[in-house]
Order: C-alpha cells, then sequence, then structure tokens
C-alpha cells in the first residue's frame, strides 16, 4: 500500500524495500515539482533529468531556448528509464548531487 505523499499523482502499482521512496520509504516531498525527459539512466538509483524552457530577452524582444540538467532519485518501484517523460519533486539532499526524486511518468 503506497501511502499519500501530498500531491496529486498516482501511486505506482509495485511495491520497493527503497528508504529514499517518497511512497514505501521515509523520505517526504517538498518543494519545486519539474516535468522533464530523462536523459540517462546508468547509474543505480539515479536518473538524470532536462528541463527545457524560454527565456525573455528583453534587448532583443525575443526569447531564447535554454535547458537545464538534474539528478533525481530513481525508485525502484518506478523504474523509468531513459527517453521517457517524468514529474520529479524536491526533497532533503539524498547525496551531493541529489535533491530530487522521481515521483511518476507522464
Amino acid at each position: 500500500m503506497a501511502k499519500d505523499i501530498g500531491i496529486d499523482v498516482k501511486p505506482p502499482e509495485s511495491e520497493c524495500q527503497d528508504i529514499n521512496c517518497p511512497f514505501h520509504g521515509s523520505l517526504k516531498v517538498r518543494g519545486q515539482v519539474i516535468e522533464g525527459q530523462i536523459l540517462n539512466d546508468k547509474m543505480v538509483g539515479t536518473v538524470v533529468v532536462q528541463r527545457d524552457y524560454y527565456r525573455y530577452i528583453k534587448k532583443y524582444e525575443r526569447y531564447e531556448k535554454r535547458k537545464r540538467k538534474f539528478s533525481a532519485h530513481n525508485p525502484g518501484c518506478i523504474k523509468a528509464k531513459a527517453g521517457e517523460k517524468v514529474r520529479i519533486m524536491e526533497c532533503r539532499p539524498i547525496s551531493k548531487a541529489k535533491s530530487f526524486v522521481v515521483i511518476e511518468k507522464v
């Protein structure tokens, strides 16, 4: 049985024994919710998510395309793969580079 994490997402079908899972472990989520595409899933329990966005340049009255990469924890119950669109949410720092966790596939 998956617990309620405080945001309107569908809980995963399978269960996991990961303590850093917001649904089956003790990890609490808060802050930003970001949607992006997974670039890399070769690390154990970690994925690299890229978010593309536009930024307005006032001087030229145009938009420029930008991108940002986030390292996020990938719980065993979600098992997101490279190329999939996912939603990640901020949490406490899990390691030096990871402060986000995958909460659902989009």
